[in-house]
């Protein structure tokens, strides 16, 4: 008796398994890509791999299948394209905004803000952030980011023996320090308190939504409370000091832009204060004075979109540095020609503070750092989700479905990029860019109306953090190779490692 329930129970699962998938593996019958099999689809694909080996699985894949690929993950339809051309469709089209699935289980920390939110809303959100990036604006967190670029230069000084050391936890700090006193206006000084219950709270929890990232499994929340107690609370408890934090700074900038308008004194808001420098240009400062149909922002509105700002500002720039000093340390040429432009640029004394011109005028300095996130994009995969059954040149996406962009596939295919592995940035210099080239062949930074909205920002603070380590020092070729991974964003499993000596001018 027992053995017929369970035989029925296993067929009635098949069934209703092949009834919600097949309209879209019907739709989707020409693209090919790994055996399906009944409610798990093609997990099988993971089985025996290491979760760290996640970007060969994806590369696996489109290399066997070609550039247009479908897997199925449980219910789950994923179609990877790593086609400039089908891209483009997709990503300069107003109507395929919304993310894909993949990034619900970032909403217990970000909420629905900017990262996150579609349709109306993500609209009147971006409208409110795009003047946050205006130069003008930008102009004033130069003074901040050649600060705290400063500090980093400084901790990095008991490095001078001539030994290998990971960069990485020391950039992470820095990147920490610039995001919070530009989103928030806040100084939590992260680099000299490492100890700060804010450090370590974003530590937390960015550890453990990568290891969520990196198993399927873990995205359920139903199955990461059952099987995960005890990372849930940690989780739980990262996000509570997390929302705490921002929203106490909330309070307190709101508390103080009320007080300026009965004193009507608004030009002492100019002035330094003990939380912070020029708090009047962060992200909070217009989040607060902004309304979205005719109403101001809620709290919760201003969170969400000052913690996506803490997100993204913060581990994507740091990948960026990190992975752009090993480079230049494991090609002493380029370094060489770098720091000779930075001379030429800000001159020899490394003391003296960078300005928003000279890091205009960075010109090689920025084919540099572009051309390492071509080889190690700090956001390697984006995803959509369609909203509505789509024809993308010969293929139907299906609503629901799943789009992933492997962006770190399309940057070292071999047709675009000559030589992909080869370290080169003259292939980004202006007199060296092909008009036929596809725009959509290059987009570390995603594309479109969903392009990333702080990059104007990131370039300028790699630019003067880079600059502030080739002016202090000169770095070297030592230390293992790092192991690329996909988490969050694009990490090593073994660091990020260099050696340093004193700059000799």
């Amino acid at each position: 008796m027992l053995f017929t329930l369970i035989v029925i129970l296993i067929t009635l699962a098949i069934l209703l398994d092949y009834s919600a998938k097949k309209r879209r593996y019907d739709m989707t019958v020409n693209i090919p890509g790994p055996d399906i099999i009944p409610i798990f689809g093609s997990t099988f694909i993971f089985k025996e791999r290491s979760v760290e080996d996640s970007l060969n699985i994806v590369k696996d894949l489109t290399t066997k299948y070609g550039p247009v690929t479908r897997t199925w993950l449980g219910h789950k339809l994923i179609i990877a394209i790593r086609k400039p051309e089908l891209l483009e469709a997709i990503l300069t089209s107003p109507k395929y905004i919304t993310k894909g699935s993949l990034y619900d289980f970032l909403e217990i920390w970000l909420g629905r803000g900017l990262l996150l939110s579609t349709g109306s809303k993500w609209h009147s959100r971006r409208k409110i952030i795009t003047p946050t990036f205006h130069f003008k604006i930008l102009e004033e967190f130069v003074e901040i980011f050649d600060r705290q670029s400063k500090i980093l230069a400084q901790k990095l000084e008991k490095h001078l023996d001539g030994k290998e050391f990971n960069v990485y936890p020391y950039v992470t700090l820095a990147a920490l320090d610039v995001v919070c006193e530009t989103a928030m206006g806040t100084k939590i000084n992260a680099q000299t308190d490492p100890d700060c219950e804010y450090v370590k709270a974003v530590a937390e929890i960015t550890t453990i939504l990568t290891q969520r990232f990196v198993n399927i499994w873990y995205r359920s929340d139903l199955i990461f409370r059952i099987f995960a107690p005890k990372m849930k609370e940690r989780q739980d408890y990262a996000v509570s000091v997390l929302h705490n934090f921002t929203e106490r700074i909330i309070e307190e900038r709101k508390n103080t832009l009320l007080s300026e308008k009965t004193n009507k004194d608004a030009t002492t808001t100019q002035e330094d204060t003990d939380v912070g420098t020029k708090r009047k240009m962060a992200l909070l400062d217009v989040l607060l004075q902004s309304s979205a149909d005719g109403k101001p922002l809620t709290n919760t509105d201003i969170r969400e979109e000052v913690d996506t700002f803490m997100f993204e500002g913060h581990d994507t720039t740091t990948s960026a540095m990190s992975f752009t000093l090993y480079c230049l340390s494991r090609h002493p040429e380029v370094q060489k020609r770098a720091f000779q432009e930075i001379c030429e640029v800000i001159g020899t004394d490394k003391n003296k503070p960078v300005t928003y011109r000279d890091l205009q005028n960075l010109k090689y300095l920025e084919c540099v750092i572009k051309e390492s996130l071509r080889l190690y994009p700090s956001v390697p995969l984006i995803g959509r989700r369609m909203i509505e059954d789509t024809k993308i040149g010969d293929y139907i996406l299906p609503a629901d479905a799943n789009v992933s962009v492997p962006i770190f596939v399309i940057l070292k295919d071999p047709i675009l990029f000559p030589e992909p592995e080869k370290f080169n940035p003259d292939r980004h210099l202006l007199e060296n860019s092909d008009e036929k080239t596809n725009p959509y062949s290059y987009i570390p930074f995603s594309a479109g109306p969903r392009n990333c909205i702080g990059q104007k920002f990131a370039m300028l603070e790699m630019k003067s953090t880079v600059s502030k380590m080739l002016r202090h020092y000169e770095l070297l070729p030592i230390g293992p190779e790092p192991i690329p991974v996909i988490n969050l964003v694009l990490r090593s499993i073994n660091g990020i490692h260099i050696g340093i000596k004193q700059r000799q001018y």
